[in-house]
């Protein structure tokens, strides 16, 4: 019987709450929303949308990683952006990171986010044969 596997990576921010940086079932991946924390210092990274989008999706692809997939296996994504403004400038970050056959993608504008982030992406993925 398959059960749910608790996802952690060194190289993205902990948790700032109870919950998980992924979870995994079977071949599925289901991360957390990451938002531009540097993993070291556990700080908001400085600069606008596109230096906080590049922190975010650095982030991201080290919880895939940790869970044994990668940006290339990411099915769907969710942006969370405080200001629907920044859209064609996170648009353009996130295409550096998905170049072929980008994942389904909604994105959202929210009052608010946790530390006063502009940007928060989670993401469905599925795992790498382990």
């Amino acid at each position: 019987m398959k059960s749910k596997s608790i996802i952690h990576s060194a190289g993205a921010p902990g948790a700032v709450g109870p919950y998980s940086q992924a979870t995994s079932f079977g071949e599925l991946l289901f991360t957390a929303g990451q938002i531009p924390l540097d993993p070291v210092s556990g700080q908001l990274v400085g600069g606008g949308i596109e230096d906080q989008t590049r922190r975010v999706l650095l982030n991201l692809e080290a919880v895939l990683e940790a869970g044994g997939s990668d940006l290339s296996r990411v099915l769907k994504t969710t942006v969370f952006l405080t200001d629907l403004g920044d859209f064609t400038a996170m648009n353009s970050v996130y295409a550096e990171f998905f170049k072929e056959s980008p994942p389904a993608r909604s994105t959202v504008q929210v009052s608010g986010l946790p530390k006063a982030a502009i940007v928060e992406i989670e993401a469905i993925a599925f795992r790498n044969h382990l």
